[in-house]
């Protein structure tokens, strides 16, 4: 968990400076850690879903092959 914490921290110290710099401006620097960080979150979980279904159908096309030559005439 403080892994977690850490890195939750340094990924919003990231965004903030980048923006800050980018901009000038504390007010949009700020808005950007909030608001990039949230949006990745919700995109992450949508990449892990397709991943996870990806590796499903990836690991059934392998178990089917794998067993292929018991049908073999």
């Amino acid at each position: 968990m403080i892994k977690t914490f850490s890195f939750a921290i340094l990924h919003f110290s990231v965004a903030f400076s980048i923006a800050y710099l980018l901009t000038g401006s504390i007010l949009i620097g700020g808005l950007m850690a909030l608001i990039e960080p949230a949006i990745n979150t919700v995109v992450f979980y949508f990449h892990e879903r397709a991943w996870n279904h990806h590796q499903h159908a990836h690991a059934a096309i392998k178990e089917a092959d794998e067993h292929e030559w018991a049908y073999v005439a």
